[in-house]
């Protein structure tokens, strides 16, 4: 972390402690907002939604999307205290290492989740089963702000300094067609989230390939970035030196 803000935003040493230190503590908070959320203290939060009408649309035009979000504030928080307002269909793309553990976890203490999740795994079944949901027209949320292949990614301008981001999400949702939209829900004072998503674009329609999909990403990521930089969860070091 003080290397993210050292690098990304030019912060002294003090300030950057400082950041890193806010960091942790909102990490903290938003954890166990996500148990709270998955029980009765759900009726506690509240939210604002920008742009809401856009999912609303993409869920009434039945042929599915992609809900791209990154690891700053929580979306999953939010898809909890969305869960009815938009849809019913929505699948989550989760490493296949990390599904069990977060499922007995959330089954032991909380509700039943609120989405389906499709395991990311090395023989890409998971990309059938994302093809699959699309046709029954159903909404698929990911993450894509960290590289997981080291060969498969675009090195691309973020903040004041170069990252890695994955091909694989951008590919997958330029090829299906399907429309996308970024999605961001950061924390606000209290209880309250601050939601919001952009306008859809489709691949081959709207935007030419992969990488200007990516480009569009990151740019909005980068906003949600600066309007909430303690809220960066990535702890590793993430500029290209």
């Amino acid at each position: 972390l003080m290397d993210f803000f050292t690098k990304g935003f030019g912060y002294g040493q003090g300030k950057a402690f400082k950041a890193t230190v806010s960091t942790c503590y909102n990490f903290a908070t938003v954890i166990i907002d996500r148990f709270a959320l998955r029980s009765s203290r759900k009726k506690e939060y509240k939210h604002t939604f920008k742009n809401m009408h856009n999912l609303v649309q993409m869920d009434l035009n039945g042929k599915g999307g992609f809900l791209i979000s990154g690891h700053v504030g929580n979306w999953e928080n939010a898809a909890d205290m969305l869960h009815g307002q938009i849809t019913h269909r929505t699948n989550v793309l989760m490493l296949d290492a990390e599904v069990q553990k977060i499922k007995a976890v959330i089954d032991e203490n909380t509700e039943e989740s609120k989405f389906n999740i499709i395991p990311i795994k090395e023989d890409i079944s998971h990309v059938i089963a994302v093809h699959q949901a699309l046709k029954r027209g159903e909404l698929i949320a990911l993450h894509a702000d960290r590289v997981l292949n080291e060969d498969k990614y675009y090195e691309l301008p973020f903040l004041n300094a170069k990252a890695r981001f994955p091909m694989g999400p951008f590919i997958m949702a330029f090829k299906f067609k399907a429309p996308v939209t970024f999605v961001f829900a950061s924390k606000g004072a209290n209880k309250t989230y601050h939601l919001s998503c952009t306008d859809p674009v489709v691949g081959g329609t709207d935007i030419s390939s992969p990488e200007e999909l990516a480009l569009l990403y990151v740019q909005r990521l980068e906003e949600e970035v600066r309007n909430y930089p303690t809220q960066w969860f990535n702890f590793y070091p993430y500029f290209i030196d």
